[in-house]
């Protein structure tokens, strides 16, 4: 069987029961992919002889009965560490030198019988739901002139082109849902503590989440189960089937004067009258997203920026960053980073939720801007690119809870399109059972078209 495009639960079942070995999966993958990441640019660093290692490492293990992702090639953003991998913040001028020890998501994936091929791109400091820097253009499998999204944008192209099978991302303003909604892939950005965080310098002030990125939602759900699990041995944990549910459905944008097209509408309807098939209740109800919601979204995004700056010396960042980070120091002096309009935001969030069991709502009002340099246009056609293209997704970093982007067709152009799933807190596991549902009545392509490439 060729490994190259199995997903994450097919290859693990085989290294367990002996039908492959970890160091034939790892370097079937290997081999294959310096041809498409040459296209794609999804990769930073690819850990060639680290990785065959350390899959030979896996195969001498006595017992591999009990680990979930036994011989499972993943990628891991660059802004996590990787223990003797330069630690990357999306440019070379946002770089640390290489990490002593893994990350803890990091040191889940391994334990859990992971092998790390290597790390993914994401736009500098994972400011922009772009991917690029003066070294490459991130480019999107479905097309290659089109971006995968970001910040976890490199995670999301090698998922889609089959380069991985899952791969590790973190959401700080929907940096997960974002790409998977641009490359047809499953994300879950999971509540507050569920995951360990510790990104940057501040979780960017609580908005932050570790998750992973996959093509079909049983491993996702293997991802998740790993990440949100300190002992790595989870195998056969699967997401339950929901009781019928009540579903709240919404267009309305987070953002005033921005409104979805006529693909994403048309994709919400497909999904809400799939949900009522499958025996859910799905009614329109919007949730509220008051003014003072845009106000502490922005100044976190903001002052996320600013402090993560400071480690690198702004000056040596992108124009774009720069400014960014100036406005954040701005807003951090002036107290407009306060705990209570977060707070308040997820009073509200949990009031509509006592109403609704879940929120359907959009990913991205359009299709993913082209694949350009945007880290060398100005701070404002980037911050207007990234309101305008994808707002449904931050209202819920700020209020903490969790949410799960799952694909709905594709356009009319033939990109994909996706929607959004919204829960109470602890709702990771439901979230992900009417995401399987959904897979069950309407199955989505894996890959995009032409991916996996078999010619190494």
């Amino acid at each position: 069987m060729a490994w190259v495009g199995a997903t994450a639960s097919e290859i693990a079942r085989a290294v367990r029961r002996g039908d492959a070995t970890a160091g034939e999966v790892v370097d079937e993958h290997l081999r294959g992919l310096p041809a498409a990441d040459a296209q794609l640019h999804a990769f930073r660093e690819v850990r060639t002889v680290p990785a065959l290692g350390e899959a030979n490492v896996i195969d001498d293990l006595p017992d591999l009965g009990g680990l979930a992702l036994a011989g499972v090639p993943v990628a891991v953003k660059e802004n996590v560490p990787v223990a003797g991998e330069t630690v990357w913040y999306g440019s070379p001028a946002a770089s640390l030198p290489p990490a002593e020890a893994d990350h803890e998501v990091v040191r889940r994936l391994r334990g859990a019988g992971a092998v790390v091929v290597g790390t993914t791109r994401m736009p500098e400091l994972a400011l922009f739901p772009v991917t690029d820097d003066e070294t490459a253009i991130t480019r999107n499998p479905w097309q290659l002139d089109h971006t995968p999204g970001g910040s976890s944008g490199g995670s999301a192209a090698a998922v889609a082109a089959g380069l991985v099978p899952i791969a590790h991302g973190n959401d700080g303003l929907g940096s997960l849902r974002i790409p998977a909604a641009c490359c047809g892939l499953v994300a879950l950005k999971p509540g507050r503590g569920v995951v360990p965080a510790d990104i940057g310098e501040t979780d960017w002030f609580g908005m932050a989440e570790n998750g992973v990125l996959a093509g079909t939602v049983a491993d996702a759900a293997l991802g998740h189960a790993v990440l949100a699990d300190d002992g790595g041995r989870l195998v056969g944990r699967r997401p339950a089937e929901p009781a019928p549910l009540n579903v709240a459905v919404s267009l309305r944008s987070p953002v005033v004067g921005v409104l979805p097209d006529t693909a994403v509408r048309d994709a919400v309807g497909r999904v809400a009258r799939a949900l009522v098939g499958l025996g859910h209740s799905a009614r329109r109800a919007d949730p509220s997203y008051p003014p003072r919601l845009v106000k502490a979204t922005m100044a976190r995004w903001f002052a996320s920026a600013y402090a993560d700056a400071e480690r690198f010396g702004p000056e040596t960042l992108q124009p774009r960053t720069r400014r960014h980070a100036r406005l954040g120091a701005f807003a951090f002096g002036r107290g407009l980073v306060r705990e209570a309009d977060a707070e308040r935001w997820r009073e509200d969030s949990l009031a509509f939720f006592e109403r609704h069991d879940l929120l359907l709502t959009p990913v991205l009002a359009g299709p993913p801007p082209a694949a350009a340099r945007w880290s060398a246009r100005g701070w404002l056609p980037n911050v207007l690119a990234a309101v305008r293209y994808a707002p449904y997704a931050a209202p819920w970093n700020v209020a903490a809870l969790p949410a799960l982007a799952v694909p709905a067709g594709t356009r009319p152009d033939g990109l994909p399109v996706g929607v959004q799933l919204v829960g109470p807190p602890g709702s990771e596991w439901l979230l992900l059972g009417v995401a399987a549902q959904l897979e069950q009545v309407g199955p989505w392509a894996r890959h995009a078209p032409g991916y996996p490439r078999t010619d190494p």
